[in-house]
């Protein structure tokens, strides 16, 4: 994987100018589909009117997936709903036609629905029955069936495992959603595009996760079809770090050549395939990891608004929309491995009681920074610049309370880096949707501190039990495998987290063919 990196790096350096001009060029010469013939794209009304419909999937995400089908978060059976709107209209039909015995035809039936959408329909059901089964008791609950084979692969690998426990909000459903993912999920990746501004990405800094989702899928991962005909998403392999890294001006502070780059793609890829015009987008995602991220997604407005936005920039005040997009989780491993950094002391080993060491910068940490900067404090250690000769995971390692405050923007690379570390993350944020809180319980894991508590961060921190921050911690642990990056990559991990946001998006749009 890292070879990968860097030598799509060094090549893909000689043709950036290449695409850029093919790009721009192209761009002129497109006549795209009138969309008037095709699919209605989902209008902001339709969106409303299933958000309004959502309850308890997350306090942000309010927005059923057809009644409440995947709903993780659903503690009591649904109540009955009538049948939500497709966001896509089914509008095109298959005629299947049955023959008898001497080979007549016999009748001709007409589906409105597409065989990939049939499968999307089985997965609903299976989903929602296992919405309707209560508690965590594996006595209770049918597994998914799996082959002897592949039961005994995973066990020899150390991969066999079953969501269980209170780091999820429904563990039986996402097991179960899982597993339907697995055997069902397909991404197309279009090939279009050229190393560094496609089909490349950062693998050793704090956007390490858009380089690493996107060469897996590159080099060929199991859920990759070349089929774009069976995919149910297709991805747009474009990496906005490398373009502010390649095109961008320095302190220009204009990112239109990186808008232009954005929108001249789409314009190529929905004038060689039919795929975007058909959904309008809907059931095509981007991947970015870089804080421009969604302005770079304005470029085109159905991007903005239909598509599946995978961000670590998930601020709700500037446009992440948690019913579409996705949280991506920002990491920063400097040598693209978490060697070094897993595991820490025992909970109870632990004498800090919360730690944090960066930059002064964006809205939140000047507050930390003005009530506990190096202060004279055993317990609390607030460091703009950590003194040398210290080492700054081994403070996270021996901390039970790690903080882990925005930056210029709301996502942290600190907040992965306390897991890794064993140690309690304390969320300093506004406006920040988590990564997999569709999925995951982060109150069970961590705390969430408003702003204006921070002045009192060491009272409301005393204040937790021992007991209840024992159990975090040891959460934390478990959380881990969530959140790590592997080579190759091992089920539940971080890659499979990540698609398993993007599936539970796609099962909540119908898109006829």
């Amino acid at each position: 994987m890292e070879g990968a990196c860097d030598q799509r790096s060094s090549l893909g350096l000689a043709l950036v100018l290449i695409l850029a001009t093919f790009l721009l060029f192209d761009s002129y010469h497109l006549n795209l589909i009138s969309r008037e013939s095709h699919i209605v794209a989902p209008s902001p009304s339709s969106w409303e009117n299933v958000e309004d419909q959502f309850h308890e999937f997350h306090d942000v995400l309010n927005r059923t997936y057809d009644a409440n089908l995947t709903d993780l978060a659903l503690a009591q059976p649904p109540a009955p709903l009538t049948q939500n709107r497709s966001v896509i209209s089914e509008a095109s039909q298959v005629n299947m036609t049955a023959t008898d015995s001497r080979g007549h035809a016999q009748k001709q039936r007409t589906r409105s629905i597409p065989a990939v959408e049939l499968g999307l329909r089985r997965a609903r059901e299976a989903i929602r029955k296992a919405l309707l089964i209560q508690g965590n008791s594996s006595s209770t609950w049918s597994r998914p069936r799996r082959t002897q084979t592949s039961r005994h692969k995973e066990k020899e690998a150390g991969d066999y495992y079953v969501p269980a426990g209170g780091i999820y909000r429904n563990a039986h459903a996402f097991h179960r959603s899982y597993m339907e993912m697995e055997k069902h999920f397909k991404i197309f990746v279009y090939p279009e595009g050229e190393p560094p501004l496609a089909h490349d990405g950062p693998c050793k800094n704090i956007y390490t996760t858009e380089g690493r989702f996107i060469h897996e899928v590159d080099l060929g991962n199991r859920f990759v079809t070349s089929n774009p005909d069976h995919a149910h998403v297709h991805f747009l392999p474009l990496s906005i770090t490398m373009m502010v890294s390649y095109i961008y001006k320095p302190l220009s502070h204009d990112i239109s050549p990186i808008q232009r780059v954005v929108s001249d793609y789409i314009d190529v890829i929905s004038r060689k395939y039919p795929f975007w015009n058909r959904s309008m987008g809907a059931d095509h995602f981007m991947l970015a990891c870089h804080d421009w991220g969604p302005l770079a997604s304005k470029a085109n407005p159905l991007l903005y608004k239909n598509s599946i936005r995978v961000l670590c920039n998930a601020n709700t005040s500037e446009g992440f929309n948690p019913t579409k997009d996705v949280s991506l989780p920002e990491m920063n491993l400097q040598t693209g491995l978490m060697t070094g950094m897993l595991g820490g002391q025992s909970a109870l080993r632990r004498p800090l009681l919360a730690f944090f060491a960066g930059g002064n910068h964006g809205p939140v940490r000047p507050i930390l920074f003005k009530h506990w900067k190096e202060k004279n404090d055993d317990d609390i250690k607030v460091y703009e610049y950590l003194p040398k000769g210290l080492s700054y995971y081994e403070f996270m390692k021996k901390t039970k309370y790690c903080l882990c405050p925005s930056g210029y923007e709301v996502a942290s690379p600190r907040i992965v880096e306390a897991i890794y570390s064993e140690c309690v993350p304390v969320i300093l944020s506004e406006h920040y949707v988590l990564p997999f809180s569709d999925v995951l319980n982060w109150a069970s894991f961590s705390v969430q501190i408003p702003l204006s508590q921070i002045p009192n961060l060491k009272t409301i921190l005393q204040s937790i039990p021992v007991n209840k921050y024992v159990q975090m911690q040891k959460r934390v642990k478990q959380v881990q495998r969530h959140f790590a990056i592997n080579q190759p990559t091992k089920p539940y991990d971080l890659f499979h987290m990540i698609l398993h946001s993007i599936w539970l998006r796609r099962l909540n749009i119908q898109i006829s063919s």
